[in-house]
């Protein structure tokens, strides 16, 4: 079977925290609150964007009812469509890695907590959903990360296997997932996480994916 390497989208593949902050800037504004305009906020992506707008709050000593929540969660939505590539950028050395694991055989997914159109839309306008086997976010299967089933349910519809898959993500939703599903991970220190990725204790932690090559996935593998 031919190896699999999973990939968290945000603070991933993708520099994504601009266009996800100014956002989140739009929908408090639009709301009568403050706007952070704080880019450490980016360190709460990757749990969704109704926590992003949670964690807005919280920032400015704020809460919401539940109901006024879902609206401004839907307000996020839909402005987040239409300027979701407006500063995102595909983070240096991606392309280079996915074409030499292309070349040697190996396929891609992508396990997001990002809604799935909204990681498919992204991916489109990046070029690069045609790279992957499998796009599958938050509501695709009614789990997330870090639960087990996200990442292999993820596996199974790229038609691959836990035994040669590899997460590589920047979170620890995504250390997590990894560990609950027994899947070896590989750490990005650039991304968005509130926890310095040495903590996070992964197989092969990387600064750059200059640092990713087949030769150690194989390792990681056992190969």
């Amino acid at each position: 079977m031919q190896p699999l390497l999973v990939f968290d989208l945000d603070g991933t593949l993708v520099d994504t925290a601009p266009d996800l902050l100014a956002t989140l800037d739009f929908v408090l504004e639009k709301h009568g609150f403050g706007a952070p305009h704080d880019p450490g906020l980016r360190d709460g992506i990757g749990f969704g964007a109704r926590h992003l707008i949670e964690i807005g709050l919280r920032h400015q000593g704020a809460s919401v009812p539940p109901e006024k929540l879902d609206t401004m969660f839907d307000d996020f939505l839909a402005h987040y469509e239409k300027h979701m590539c407006e500063e995102s950028r595909i983070f240096d050395g991606v392309l280079p890695m996915l074409d030499r694991f292309a070349q040697a055989g190996w396929r891609f997914a992508i396990c997001t907590n990002k809604l799935e159109y909204l990681a498919r839309e992204l991916l489109d306008q990046m070029n690069l959903a045609p790279r992957f086997e499998a796009i599958c976010g938050a509501d695709t299967f009614g789990v997330r990360k870090p639960e087990a089933d996200h990442l292999l349910r993820t596996i199974a519809a790229a038609s691959g296997s836990p035994q040669t898959a590899i997460m590589v993500g920047d979170a620890p939703t995504d250390s997590g997932v990894a560990r609950n599903a027994g899947v070896p991970f590989i750490g990005l220190t650039f991304g968005y996480t509130t926890i310095p990725m040495a903590e996070l204790a992964p197989d092969l932690m990387l600064d750059h994916y200059d640092g990713l090559t087949v030769a150690e996935a194989d390792r990681l593998l056992g190969r």
